[in-house]
């Protein structure tokens, strides 16, 4: 294999200019798909206030149910599965402006939320104007348990210790579900709210039902990177997750699937990243813990365009790979990498380059960090490509995305909102 050497300046070409003031405003962070979603949520329960106002107890009860259990079903994975299959089912000979919005699919999280928030608000309404004793005093716990749940999902304590944010999220999750149905037994409130907590139960235990421990055969071609080979019973399809653990009470980590076309089972490419990853590659697990089902990626937006670039970085090449076997849009990869061969070894290299001959490979040990939002333009013209997906650590990502979207170029990448 040869590694591309820098590009020049002229080599990448001057970036496309941004687009006016009005437009790029629509393309800021805080502007994204997933906060629009959250803040429709919130809206929608301002508007529902204006309309229904005066508002009695059993409507404050209804409303809060109704929130908290958008937050909960939204992140089913059968139900994030359903949304993708809408969302990319969509013709490529649809204007490309809605495709690029249907590709914000993975935006969803905004919805859990906006839910979550917006229950939680309700439940804090019907809380403060209830009499009753035992009533009052299971809501102000459901509603210390919801606090302490939403402010741990913070970007600042989440992203430092998501350790603790994941294990609060689960069993305060489940205890605020014990507690709900609780208070809705003591409320007396019918067969609704009953039927609708029976469903949210279900979304939530259904994962669970699935536990199961398989067995792992793992390769570690560096000390850097572990690849974790399956094959149980399940050939997920491309561009889907899988959550793994040695401790399925303690925490989760989920890998994107790569399957081989013709071939049973699936890989997993794990990249030292933190003390469970490194333990993982350190010690070669023989058996697993899985739970649920494959559940899909943002990669799989692929198919909403005629041709795609992906741009990854290091261990991102991962996700981008299932695409890349699968051939299944036309494609061009930019991969900028340490050492790809001895990181990742010959055959995973040679694999990838069988199915991209014209890959744009960087080794950075030699030629140092590129501008990846001019390379990844630069693939994305020459290409001919309506659309750029990137897969690499949360700065690069939005850089690139970014970078992109405000020149007015359909662009995706992961949002960290789990």
């Amino acid at each position: 294999m040869t590694t591309s050497p820098p590009r020049t300046h002229q080599d990448t070409g001057e970036l496309p200019p941004l687009l006016p003031a009005p437009r790029r405003l629509l393309k800021h962070p805080r502007l994204m798909h997933y906060n629009r979603l959250a803040a429709l949520v919130l809206l929608s329960n301002a508007a529902f206030v204006w309309a229904a106002w005066p508002l009695a107890a059993p409507t404050l009860g209804h409303a809060a149910l109704a929130n908290l259990a958008l937050a909960v079903v939204v992140r089913q994975q059968y139900v994030i599965n359903l949304f993708f299959r809408l969302a990319t089912s969509a013709p490529t000979h649809w204007p490309l402006r809605v495709r690029w919005t249907l590709g914000k699919v993975y935006h969803f999280g905004g919805l859990h939320v906006g839910g979550a928030l917006a229950g939680t608000a309700w439940f804090l309404a019907l809380t403060i104007t209830t009499p009753n004793g035992p009533l009052m005093a299971v809501g102000w716990a459901l509603l210390a348990l919801l606090a302490l749940i939403i402010a741990t999902a913070l970007p600042p304590f989440r992203s430092r210790r998501h350790d603790h944010f994941e294990k609060i999220h689960r069993f305060g999750g489940w205890g605020a579900l014990a507690l709900f149905w609780t208070h809705t037994l003591l409320s007396g409130q019918g067969p609704v709210p009953l039927a609708v907590l029976a469903v949210v139960t279900f979304s939530v235990a259904l994962p669970w039902l699935r536990l199961r421990k398989v067995d792992v055969r793992t390769e570690r071609p560096s000390p850097h990177v572990a690849l974790a080979r399956f094959d149980y019973g399940d050939t997920p399809f491309a561009g889907s997750s899988t959550a793994i653990s040695r401790s399925p009470l303690k925490e989760w980590h989920s890998f994107a699937n790569v399957p081989a076309p013709g071939r049973s089972g699936f890989r997993l490419t794990i990249s030292r990243a933190g003390d469970w990853t490194g333990s993982f590659i350190d010690d070669l697990p023989e058996r697993v813990w899985v739970k649920g089902i494959t559940t899909a990626g943002v990669a799989n937006i692929e198919v909403l365009f005629r041709k795609v670039v992906y741009v990854a970085t290091g261990s991102g090449i991962g996700p981008c790979l299932p695409h890349l076997l699968a051939a299944e849009v036309p494609s061009r990869l930019v991969w900028a990498t340490r050492d790809p061969r001895a990181t990742y070894g010959d055959a995973l290299v040679d694999e990838i380059l069988a199915v991209q001959p014209h890959a744009l490979v960087w080794d950075t040990s030699r030629h140092g960090k590129p501008d990846m939002v001019k390379l990844a333009h630069a693939a994305y013209r020459d290409f001919g490509a309506e659309a750029v997906i990137c897969i690499s650590n949360k700065r690069l990502t939005w850089q690139v995305v970014h970078g992109l979207e405000r020149r007015g170029i359909p662009a995706y990448g992961a949002i960290w909102d789990s």
